[in-house]
């Protein structure tokens, strides 16, 4: 399928996730960049793709694609971008294929001729019958993977699924296994491949009967759609890194309404795109824990260093290759420009002083260590036995701003003074909104 259909259906996604049902038709399809028919089509594509791999769920889990995604919004559920993989990275035949060659080649090692008869028989009726080149190729791309292996180097080569992991573990180490594959998959980053982990074992846990057992007994939701939706473009972005290729793009500002340009081909509904076309050397990818996005910090021949939010990219495409020298130039002088910056703030440094305040009455000093943890090259002074000194000088104060009022009453911020007045007035700002509307309230 077309990238620039693929980009969409990322937007899409990522907006429904955010609003639900906030819009209607016509104002989901004005802030997407699309016509109204467009967003029906879209839906009605993903609500298809969607019903496909839920065959053989229950009318329960079986839901509208708005009220599933609303029904797992504080459980770990599937994330949308491995909705989308499954659907698209292959063919609905190869899928189907690919199902039936992998199930016939668990419990026992199988030729590709073997495999060419089992698939003439089992394939359904609506799916072209693969020839033995088709199958051979399938097995080649399966073996690479890791997916199945040779039994033995006589020909002709018999092939079997790779399970041996999972068939030696004993139900409670599998379930203990899914459990931490689980959390993983919803705590680190990138999480894609984690969570195509996660869906082989919890398939074998059900080939064990073991369903009741795989319930999502962790009720939390570290991570943010955009983070796993944006990780469709990570993989290209490493791949030109790499090549020391440059990268060309639709960047639409996600300040902006529109957050899709389609390529109009229909005369009636021809637009100028409020997005501009680059053309950037990348140079790194930068992660903000604190709002779950992603940064391409690159290089660009006019602007120099930019930065660009990548939720905003569209229509990835790689370009012209650099020299090794060009790059490790372009690499430097971003590395020098982003040293002090708390994520990928460019402003001039900062000196910022702030005290911290230990916890009353518990032996735990969790304050302290999540400034150990999340201070990054700050320094740490004791005080008092109550209190502790942070250090950090640091490009402008915007990003590490929303990290001090995180701590609450146990930060106070002592330098510079033009930002402890900027604390002060917020709070009584925030203060005056819990002011009783009575005098006897």
């Amino acid at each position: 399928m077309a990238r620039e259909s693929f980009d969409k259906e990322i937007q899409f996604l990522r907006l429904l996730a955010l609003t639900g049902d906030a819009y209607n038709r016509q104002q989901f399809a004005a802030r997407l960049g699309i016509s109204v028919h467009t967003y029906d089509k879209t839906l009605r594509y993903l609500k298809e793709m969607m019903n496909a791999n839920q065959q053989g769920l229950t009318s329960e889990q079986d839901m509208e694609l708005s009220e599933a995604i609303r029904y797992n919004h504080y459980e770990s559920a599937d994330p949308l971008l491995l909705f989308l993989y499954r659907a698209k990275s292959i063919k609905a035949s190869e899928g189907v294929r690919f199902a039936l060659l992998l199930s016939s080649m668990r419990e026992q090692a199988l030729t590709a001729m073997e495999l060419m008869d089992i698939c003439s028989e089992a394939m359904p009726a609506d799916y072209p019958v693969p020839d033995e080149k088709t199958i051979r190729g399938d097995l080649k791309y399966m073996e690479e993977i890791g997916v199945i292996f040779r039994t033995d180097g006589k020909r002709p080569f018999r092939y079997r699924a790779s399970t041996g992991l999972v068939d030696a573990l004993s139900e409670d180490e599998l379930i203990d296994l899914y459990d931490f594959v689980d959390i993983l998959a919803n705590t680190q980053i990138p999480s894609v491949q984690g969570y195509l982990l996660r869906d082989t074992l919890k398939k074998a846990l059900r080939l064990r009967g073991l369903d009741t057992d795989i319930t999502e007994s962790h009720v939390y939701k570290y991570h943010f759609h955009s983070r796993i939706l944006d990780e469709a473009h990570l993989y290209t972005i490493y791949q030109a890194i790499e090549a020391r290729r440059k990268l060309t793009f639709l960047y639409l500002s996600p300040k902006k309404e529109k957050r899709y340009a389609s390529k109009n081909t229909n005369p009636l509904f021809e637009r100028e795109s409020e997005g501009i076309w680059l053309t950037v050397l990348p140079l790194r990818v930068i992660y903000d824990h604190q709002y779950g996005r992603w940064y391409l910090i690159a290089h660009q021949t006019k602007q120099g260093v930019m930065k660009f939010r990548m939720e905003g990219l569209t229509g990835v495409e790689l370009s012209d290759a650099v020299t090794a020298e060009e790059f490790d130039i372009r690499l430097a002088h971003a590395e020098r420009n982003l040293q002090q910056s708390w994520v990928i703030d460019t402003m001039r440094p900062i000196p910022v002083k702030v005290r911290f305040f230990r916890p009353e009455g518990s032996k735990h000093d969790f304050v302290r260590e999540r400034v150990e943890l999340q201070g990054q090259w700050g320094t740490i002074t004791d005080e008092s036995e109550t209190t502790f000194i942070y250090h950090i000088v640091v490009n402008g104060i915007t990003e590490i701003k929303p990290w001090l009022r995180s701590f609450g009453s146990s930060c106070e911020v002592l330098a510079p003074s033009w930002l402890r007045k900027e604390f002060i007035a917020e709070w009584k700002e925030i203060q005056s909104y819990y002011e009783p509307v009575r005098e006897d309230l």
